[in-house]
């Protein structure tokens, strides 16, 4: 892999940009700590995954997301267990997913939450994404919810659209291109960003919203 396509950030711990493992070109594992081990111990129920700023998938293609939990050996099973949570892609590059308490089949409080990424043919994540109703584009949705459609649009038919995915696309490059400066490591490797840092774009883009309303709308780099 020669960068980061995907970025992850769980409710309450930093951004991770670097999956744990790569087990082909195509799919990432993402295992993320059930607490914030820089802050207080409180598990998360949400993750956003999105595609990092600059990164464009192969046409035809998009990213399937999913929950990755142990085989059990009860069962008989050998491999993991993939759960199909939704999917991101072109017009469509963010979204969130619950994750917990309980999605696991364990405790969340305990065990890792390992997030799969696959990128794969767009058409099959979209139909599985109706099919399942998958919905993940507003925190109030999650698997399973209502609300806002999961389902992947093309980049022409987004453009036509009023904005909104663009403007949160837009936040999100800003918001990365400020604390990607404040990355650190974990004593695993992980990547993480202070939560101080973060703080501090937010002050400065909310100033900038002030002094400028209209500046996520220009389409110069933000």
């Amino acid at each position: 892999m020669s960068q980061p396509l995907f970025g992850l950030v769980p409710a309450g711990q930093p951004a991770i940009i670097s999956p744990t493992e790569a087990p082909s070109p195509t799919s990432f594992l993402y295992a993320i700590p059930p607490t914030n081990p820089n802050g207080p111990s409180k598990p998360f129920g949400h993750v956003v995954v999105f595609l990092l700023p600059g990164v464009v998938l192969p046409p035809g293609t998009a990213a399937a997301i999913y929950l990755v939990t142990p085989p059990s050996a009860a069962l008989g099973q050998t491999v993991p267990n993939l759960k199909f949570l939704g999917g991101i892609g072109p017009g469509k590059e963010s979204a969130i997913f619950k994750v917990g308490p309980g999605s696991t089949g364990g405790n969340v409080a305990q065990e890792n939450v390992v997030i799969g990424v696959s990128v794969e043919d767009a058409q099959s994540v979209a139909s599985r994404m109706s099919s399942s109703g998958a919905a993940a584009g507003t925190a109030g949705t999650g698997v399973g919810g209502t609300g806002e459609s999961g389902a992947l649009v093309p980049v022409s038919a987004a453009r036509q659209q009023p904005s909104t995915l663009v403007l949160a696309q837009r936040i999100i490059k800003n918001a990365f291109n400020f604390l990607s400066s404040f990355t650190g490591s974990t004593p695993g490797q992980m990547e993480v960003v202070p939560l101080k840092a973060f703080e501090e774009w937010w002050k400065k883009f909310e100033s900038k919203v002030r002094t400028d309303p209209g500046f996520l709308e220009n389409d110069d780099d933000q």
